[in-house]
């Protein structure tokens, strides 16, 4: 059973966002410098639209937190939505309804089934909520837990590889360069590749259309046997590309060689195992990418995902009128060229919350001290072990 958890709410235009995140530990020390942040990182990125003008999100600390530490209790984050100032009268929770209603359903958006499931007439009822918009509280918590890693010597990072085909050279970028050079503006590591992906989201906006792309993250200082092969939902792999598939527009998930895997003899995909000088086993590659029968293995974890063109386009697609059932095109929303580096940021926040967890769970403990008691008696019968070696 999971130690953690967390739900979020709110509307894209609504007043503000929210999220509850219960499970943590008291003790932790919080800096909301750091939750801002990572905040900001988020509303960062060539290609971004016009709300990112808008919006400067900043996090208020509800309840869980006295005095800078966790108190155990159930913490709640929120963050005030300015744009609401334009949108009160049209998202009011108990005003009469008002403007246009929307019944042009886009194309890749939750709209059209949205209305169907929920019986709804104006899909305004299902894109508010269904917006990315409602990754700012991933983040928010995200941030949480990636403080929560870095107290046990955990830390997380990502770089984008590609955006709109445009992918950098993977081979020249060292793995000690990846958090450190990474450009603000795409959060990549390569920059002859950002010159050519940034073209390439210019002639992508000047069309009306949208670019993907693909992000990778790298998670280091992990212990060795978080997760567990005993039950399909308690292996980490499975848990963690769920977390990151559920983020908006991500369409596939891959872990360590991921989808190399099934062209490749399995000579080349296994990680051989040597025997130290210090007596202490290691893996010269890591095409595993940390992960082995649904635990870390000690190495770094690395997950790749790669995200869809946003179907909010200002050339927009063919669709039908709900109201008329006339053939017409797609209603406009505000919206991004390109949220690839944006989504990067989501990617960590996910990862961040699925590995505290899996940290609390294994080592369960109601503080930070008994936590921290915990992972080092662990850490000192592994140790035992290749003593006995």
């Amino acid at each position: 059973m999971s130690q953690l958890r967390f739900v979020t709410a709110g509307e894209s235009h609504g007043a503000a966002l929210t999220a509850i995140l219960d499970g943590m530990p008291a003790g932790l020390r919080i800096s909301r410098a750091e939750i801002d942040a990572q905040l900001a990182r988020r509303q960062k990125g060539y290609g971004r639209g016009g709300r990112m003008k808008i919006e400067t999100d900043h996090v208020e600390v509800l309840s869980g937190l006295r005095f800078g530490e966790t108190l155990g209790s159930p913490i709640t984050l929120q963050v005030v939505n300015r744009d609401f100032a334009n949108w009160t009268e049209r998202m009011n929770p108990f005003g009469a309804p008002t403007g246009e209603p929307v019944t042009a359903v886009r194309p890749g958006h939750a709209d059209l089934t949205g209305v169907l499931k929920y019986d709804r007439h104006d899909a305004r009822d299902i894109l508010e909520r269904s917006s990315a918009r409602e990754t700012t509280m991933r983040v928010a918590v995200g941030a949480i837990c990636r403080q929560l890693l870095a107290a046990v010597g955990v830390t997380i990072v990502s770089h984008v590889t590609e955006i709109g085909g445009m992918r950098i050279d993977r081979a020249a970028v060292r793995d000690a360069d990846i958090g450190v050079t990474n450009s603000d503006d795409l959060n990549v590591c390569d920059s002859v590749a950002a010159e050519q992906m940034k073209a390439r989201i210019d002639e992508a906006k000047a069309a009306g259309d949208t670019l993907g792309g693909v992000f990778e993250i790298v998670v280091r200082g992990l212990p060795i046997g978080l997760g567990s092969h005993t039950q399909w939902d308690a292996r980490l792999d499975g848990k963690i590309a769920g977390a990151v598939m559920s983020i908006q527009a991500i369409k596939g998930v891959e872990i360590g060689a991921g989808f190399v895997c099934a062209h490749l003899p399995g000579i080349a995909i296994h990680d051989e195992i040597y025997m130290g000088v210090d007596g202490r086993p290691y893996r010269a590659t890591n095409r595993a990418g940390g992960l082995e029968g649904g635990m870390t293995n000690g190495e770094p974890l690395v997950v790749r995902a790669a995200m869809k063109p946003i179907p909010t386009l200002m050339t927009p697609l063919k669709t039908v009128d709900l109201a008329t059932g006339a053939e017409v095109l797609a209603s406009k929303e505000r919206s991004d060229t390109c949220a690839v580096p944006a989504a990067s940021v989501v990617g960590e926040a996910m990862v961040s919350f699925v590995l505290a967890d899996a940290i609390c769970t294994q080592f369960h403990a109601d503080s930070m001290t008994d936590l921290r008691s915990s992972i080092a008696a662990y850490h000192a019968r592994l140790e035992s072990v290749w003593g006995r070696a």
